[in-house]
């Protein structure tokens, strides 16, 4: 028996006796409990009740290989090169990263839980075992980094839709790469690239979706978030919403190079959470008040101020609500 033999026993939430498991897998009640303590080293909470056994309580919605893959439609597994799902990663992007250069099909890489998980401008990502959404997709674009330009921004509108299709509701975005529900971070996307900027390049693109973060773990969280659950909006699995976004994004991402952010802009202002609002920019330091007016061809921010217009760029920038703005 492994430990993950071990871990889908225990995945539905129920009492396992150590000697039933013993006898069942041949193995000595030690080497059970070796294996549950595995377990526990991946973040796992375990309860151990004389006369009753190991119990994960409330149980883990794991990622299902097969399900995830019986589940994509046919224009998506023609882009798809590999897939893969690991119990414990670094980074899923970090794992991508070190698999460049790409070849001409979309390698996806998924965990159940990240040790070095990450956002934007090098904050850190909290990523729990099996509580949220942790999918990485290498692609590889040949027109250099000017095809990119708002890249970020429609993966965005990817992750919404998805969610939609789900039945989630109250969904927005906050530029250049925030998901909201209700207000609060639910979701947060990561464009690192590497190769040549006017030629063939390797895009690795994060997403990262709280779905049901554990009180300890959410409590390391240094802004306002949300997480599917406790909106009440955990009504499917985990791999029904991998499965969704994949099929969104790898049918998007073959178009991109082609047709580029121009067939997002509208979709991504029909969700914009800070639209005709107050808000501060703050570039390296630099800051910057006006009025948030959507975005541009390119997917720059355009800032209202009383110089007029501004386009602001993503990057080292952060965006934020002015005080007292509502």
């Amino acid at each position: 028996m492994s430990t993950n033999d071990l871990l889908i026993q225990l995945a539905d939430g129920a009492f396992h006796s150590g000697a039933d498991l013993a006898r069942e897998y041949g193995l000595s009640r030690t080497a059970i409990w070796k294996q549950v303590s595995s377990l526990e080293k991946l973040g796992i909470e375990i309860n151990r009740v004389r006369g009753q056994g190991y119990q994960i309580q409330g149980g883990l919605d794991l990622l299902e290989d097969s399900f995830i893959r019986n589940s994509l439609i046919s224009d998506a597994i023609g882009h798809l090169d590999e897939l893969t799902i690991h119990r414990s990663i670094d980074s899923t992007n970090a794992e991508l990263r070190r698999r460049t250069p790409f070849g001409n099909g979309a390698l996806v890489c998924l965990a159940e839980s990240q040790s070095a998980g990450r956002g934007r401008r090098g904050r850190a990502w909290v990523s729990p075992f099996a509580s949220s959404i942790y999918l990485s997709v290498g692609w590889r674009f040949h027109g250099g980094a000017e095809v990119l330009e708002g890249l970020s921004l429609s993966v965005g509108v990817m992750v919404c839709e998805a969610l939609q299709d789900l039945g989630v509701e109250g969904l927005s975005l906050k530029w250049p790469n925030d998901v909201y529900l209700d207000g609060k971070k639910l979701a947060g996307i990561l464009v690192e690239m590497s190769g040549d900027f006017s030629g063939p390049c390797d895009v690795v693109i994060g997403v990262g979706i709280n779905v049901r973060l554990p009180d300890e773990q959410a409590a390391q969280i240094e802004q306002p978030w949300s997480d599917l659950r406790t909106s009440g909006n955990v009504h499917f699995s985990r791999s029904t919403l991998v499965a969704k976004l994949i099929n969104r994004m790898l049918v998007a991402l073959a178009a991109y190079e082609e047709e580029g952010f121009a067939v997002w802009r509208d979709r991504w202002e029909a969700v914009d959470a800070f639209a005709g609002r107050r808000v501060v920019v703050d570039n390296n330091g630099q800051r910057l008040a006006g009025e948030a007016a959507g975005v541009d061809a390119r997917g720059a921010l355009l800032l209202k101020t009383s110089s007029g217009v501004q386009s602001i760029y993503g990057g080292e920038v952060s965006l934020r609500l002015q005080e007292g703005s509502s």
